[in-house]
């Protein structure tokens, strides 16, 4: 985590928070307790500030500096209004192309889809406030600076992301496995948001139940599934290849 990405200490996190800074994250001690802890807690929840439990040896890495037991990230970017997004995208004239990320959890992974996205001229990628990669040192450097440049949006639930897309015309295919339909027999020129699922779970059963199509890649080897940032590489490349 780069330094200047960070915040520790409870009340420094307490007031960032309040200040309407991009807390991306907050690193909390398990056993931390105290009343200014429950002060951090109760502004984090009012707020949608995405936390998790971590061991002390882990803030210790993070920061060598007295941080009570909370460290926090802060997104070197700002995230996008999503409802604003769709309606520049739509005015633009452009074919509408949004990318969906059910709970990708792994920074790298969310730095090199953010770079294929950007490569592919993806309008924007929206991920969940809660369970989702933080924006940090690591997805920057594997982004190779891309995050910069494609707007990301966090919503509090991907399902309500879906049925506004929906509703603004924007067919939803979810990449899965669980679909007997190739990516390569369904048309992709049509405004478009795709949506991948999470390294280890894959998209959540009632997120496909939502989605207009369901698509997979077709699998010749051994290993039944593809890193999901290569796998939403040949998404969007067959999106691109379509499109051409």
């Amino acid at each position: 985590m780069e330094k200047e990405h960070q915040i520790f200490g409870i009340r420094a996190i307490i007031e960032a928070i309040q200040a309407g800074k991009e807390v991306d994250k907050v690193f909390l001690q398990k056993d931390a307790q105290g009343e200014l802890m429950k002060d951090l807690m109760k502004v984090m929840k009012r707020n949608n500030v995405n936390f998790s439990y971590v061991p002390v040896e882990k803030l210790n890495r993070l920061t060598p500096n007295n941080h009570q037991g909370a460290v926090a990230t802060i997104a070197p970017i700002s995230f996008q209004n999503l409802e604003t997004l769709v309606e520049q995208v739509l005015e633009s004239g452009k074919t509408p192309l949004f990318l969906i990320l059910d709970q990708i959890s792994d920074a790298r992974n969310f730095g090199a889809i953010i770079r294929t996205a950007e490569c592919t001229g993806v309008n924007g990628i929206i991920v969940q406030k809660a369970g989702s990669a933080p924006v940090n040192g690591d997805t920057v450097k594997t982004s190779a600076g891309a995050v910069f440049n494609v707007p990301i949006c966090k919503v509090e639930h991907i399902k309500d992301a879906i049925f506004f897309l929906q509703g603004s015309g924007i067919k939803t295919v979810a990449a899965t496995e669980k679909t007997d339909q190739n990516i390569y027999d369904l048309s992709l020129n049509e405004p478009l948001a795709i949506i991948m699922g999470s390294e280890d779970r894959g998209i959540n059963p009632s997120v496909l139940k939502i989605v207009d199509e369901k698509a997979k890649l077709p699998m010749f080897g051994t290993i039944g599934s593809l890193n999901v940032s290569v796998a939403c590489g040949a998404f969007l490349y067959e999106t691109v290849r379509q499109r051409q």
